[in-house]
């Protein structure tokens, strides 16, 4: 009985060995031989549902006030705080010369200004207004982009949280009818009191790992509930197997850079950081104010109608702004490169364990597959006599382990690719199409 089961076990980890070798042949296919993108995507919801549930998020509502704050934002630098001024005065004379008599009068003075903006300055504001609404659009995609992130994460938390205690309950009931068994060939004289205590025990620990598992899925589907009203909380009925990755890894990577959003945000603090720049610069020459003057003097005996030009006398506060807004500009760039190599790095690293978790599963598979066959040998032996008890939970518990761990590692390899496609904008829409659908 000990050789069947060395014998089992030895071929369950050669299988695991020759798994992870045909799966490596499979993933390192060139991007036109390997498998295309199955029509439906397996474990998720209908993406018409997922995109209800992302645009009922505040967090989306709020990313959209921003946008629209921006916008007002520019619409106020493009009309510029250059805006009419009216002065009024009025005034007492008195005159008392010697020899003259004494004399009062009623004065009244007038001015109507404005300030200059200065050629050049115009087109920054305007450029300044946009880039900032550009930068809050980024910003837009970012929020919806992360809560799509949580999602994904959240739905497949509660997909293994629901595997396995879906896999508990199903060792639960195989170890309630191998107690059962037990119990009968102790009653018969078959089996001494000693393995029904060990069935029992046995089945009493997976009830309180069932048990535990339920409590987590319950956990699990309690956050998807209130943090995504409207998802439905039940298994997809379309699961399948993982597909090799298609295309190449710097394909993937290029994807996942060009289209993430924390580059996307450093890029436009850049470009803003230096439209900033070039108006601080311009500012370092003040914008003159002209103005009409109108005035009443000696009771109306006198007007008087005359223009002006104010200019202030640029000092050194305004060469400083210039320069600090040149630094950060500077400062804005150099985060904007850091964002890029981050981004590249956490693409590759997403690349590659979406690769190794495919490898993963299938050597896990085989693995699992190996083991509950030995556990189903070694459960046949002790029937016929042969044997012990304690080796039949021992092979039973092995393969529970195999099973619930070859389940966690599909799910894995799902996860892993679907978030490498949302992250490259091929999954659940890009940003146009979602926030036209808001819309």
């Amino acid at each position: 009985m000990k050789k069947l089961i060395a014998a089992a076990l030895a071929a369950a980890f050669c299988g695991f060995a020759q798994a992870a070798e045909n799966v490596t042949q499979q993933v390192t296919l060139p991007a036109g031989q390997a498998s295309a993108h199955p029509a439906t995507l397996p474990y998720l919801p209908p993406q018409e549902v997922v995109l209800k549930a992302l645009y009922a998020s505040p967090a989306i509502h709020a990313a959209g006030s921003l946008v629209r704050a921006e916008e007002a934002n520019r619409s106020r630098l493009e009309a510029g705080e250059y805006e009419w001024n009216v002065r009024l005065g009025s005034q007492r004379r008195r005159s008392n010369a010697v020899g003259a008599p004494d004399e009062r009068f009623s004065e009244w003075n007038a001015g109507l200004e404005r300030p200059l903006r200065l050629p050049g300055k115009a087109a920054d504001d305007a450029a300044l207004g946009a880039a900032g609404v550009a930068l809050a659009e980024t910003a837009y995609g970012d929020a919806l982009h992360e809560t799509s992130r949580h999602l994904l994460k959240s739905w497949f938390l509660w997909l293994r949280e629901s595997a396995a205690a879906s896999q508990w309950e199903a060792q639960v009931d195989l170890l309630s009818r191998q107690a059962k068994n037990t119990q009968r060939r102790q009653r018969l004289g078959d089996a001494a009191r000693l393995e029904a205590i060990q069935a029992d025990a046995a089945q009493a620990q997976a009830e309180a790992q069932a048990a535990q598992a339920r409590l987590r899925r319950e956990n699990a589907a309690l956050e998807l509930r209130r943090r995504f009203p409207g998802l439905p909380v039940s298994e997809p009925a379309n699961a399948a197997d993982p597909a090799p990755i298609d295309g190449r890894a710097s394909e993937w990577i290029e994807a996942m850079v060009e289209h993430s959003h924390e580059v996307g945000i450093a890029r436009g603090e850049t470009q803003k950081a230096r439209i900033a720049a070039s108006r601080a610069g311009r500012d370092r020459l003040p914008d003159p104010t002209v103005g009409l003057s109108l005035s009443s003097e000696r009771g109306g005996e006198e007007r008087i109608v005359g223009a002006y030009v104010s200019i202030p006398l640029p000092g050194g506060g305004r060469r400083a702004a210039a320069d600090s807004s040149l630094a950060q500009a500077a400062a804005a760039s150099h985060r904007e490169t850091a964002a890029i190599q981050k981004v590249s790095v956490e693409a590759a690293t997403l690349h590659q364990s979406a690769t190794a978790a495919l490898t993963g599963w299938q050597a896990a598979q085989t693995a699992a597959d190996r083991l509950v066959s030995a556990a189903g040998m070694t459960a046949r032996a002790y029937e016929l006599g042969e044997g012990s008890l304690a080796e039949v939970l021992a092979a039973r518990r092995l393969a529970n382990e195999a099973e619930l761990a070859a389940i966690l590692a599909r799910l894995d390899a799902f996860e892993l690719r679907y978030r490498m496609m949302l992250d490259a904008h091929r999954l659940w829409a890009d940003e146009e199409t979602r926030r036209a659908a808001a819309d």
